[in-house]
């Protein structure tokens, strides 16, 4: 018997649209509806464990994350993930996680937490002593806006527009080892 390709696309469009009406989908649909995932709220974000920059769709309900799992939608990762990224809900729905900052005076022996006023306050004043203790001067005794001091490594889960601005803002310090974590 001879079929052309047009009879044969003929014949295998007719066998699928006959096979499927013949299909219940009710199940499925009720499944769907008891979903876990079905009332959380949706954010897309950037797995923060490598340079890669794999993307992550995060579920979460009454402030807690419910779900994660790959971005199909995302160019680098296309919804794939490794293991220690496939783990990312473990971060957030974690008992020992760290959610205070700690501290450690110099010569104790143990951490003892602070409020987060407190540490970014002592870490700004500690940035700008630095700073002001370390800028270098020119021959003729000027102050320039430069400090050896202090070094600054970019994160590779922030997008081009947060790397621009921390940029700019260490520049703005007079840093001049600025490096990223991606070429390290």
């Amino acid at each position: 018997m001879g079929v052309s390709r047009r009879d044969f696309i003929k014949l295998s469009g007719g066998t699928v649209l006959v096979g499927t009406l013949g299909v219940n989908l009710d199940p499925a649909k009720a499944y769907a509806q008891e979903l876990r995932i079905k009332n959380a709220k949706q954010t897309t974000t950037i797995c923060p464990y490598c340079s890669v920059g794999c993307g992550l769709i995060v579920h979460a309900e009454n402030g807690k994350v419910i779900n994660a799992e790959g971005d199909p939608d995302h160019p680098i990762s296309e919804g794939t993930l490794c293991s220690k990224g496939a783990s990312m809900m473990q971060i957030v729905n974690n008992d020992t996680r760290v959610m205070k900052p700690l501290y450690r005076e110099p010569g104790a022996a143990k951490w003892k937490e602070v409020e987060w006023d407190w540490a970014l306050d002592r870490i700004a004043r500690l940035v700008k002593d630095t700073r002001d203790r370390t800028f270098k001067t020119v021959e003729k005794g000027s102050v320039v806006n430069r400090t050896d001091g202090i070094a600054h490594v970019g994160s590779a889960a922030l997008d081009n527009e947060e790397c621009y601005l921390i940029q700019k803002l260490v520049r703005s310090w007079g840093l001049v080892y600025v490096e990223h974590q991606a070429r390290i």
